[in-house]
């Protein structure tokens, strides 16, 4: 197993937007509390804005030169902090469970490193409870954690 980093081209960007639109819109939906119209609005109105960012940048993630999944990474700086923001790092289910999505991880903290940021952060949904443990286990803290609870 060599996992690797690819820039993909514009084309490929373009083609793979509408579903990582629709992971988005099904992941909001699961675990934001949005209904699915909602949800779909929301990553319709987000998904183009920020694949559009110059500071984003999306991969595809492959395997001995197979494509198994994609990470978008980006640069930020917020109130003069400057980091590497996760958006998205993505293994195609049939290549799960082989500790890919831990490679991946480990290449973004590589490719901040590589341009002198020395913080990555992301945000995941609470339900997402895999990931959640990946990331934990890779040293990540929780900085905040917003809850609610349905009363219907």
């Amino acid at each position: 197993m060599s996992l690797s980093l690819r820039r993909l081209t514009a084309d490929e960007i373009e083609a793979l937007a509408p579903e990582i639109e629709r992971g988005y819109a099904a992941d909001i939906e699961r675990n934001g509390g949005l209904s699915a119209a909602a949800a779909r609005q929301k990553a319709a109105e987000d998904t183009p804005r920020v694949l559009a960012d110059s500071n984003n940048v999306l991969y595809a993630l492959e395997d001995d030169g197979e494509r198994v999944g994609h990470l978008w990474v980006g640069e930020r700086e917020v109130q003069g902090r400057r980091f590497f923001w996760l958006w998205d790092v993505f293994v195609d289910e049939v290549h799960r469970g082989r500790g890919l999505g831990r490679l991946a991880m480990q290449l973004a903290e590589e490719e901040a490193r590589r341009r002198g940021i020395a913080r990555v952060e992301l945000n995941v949904f609470g339900g997402n409870v895999v990931a959640r443990s990946l990331y934990r286990s890779l040293g990540y803290d929780e900085v905040s954690v917003w809850m609610g609870k349905d009363l219907t």
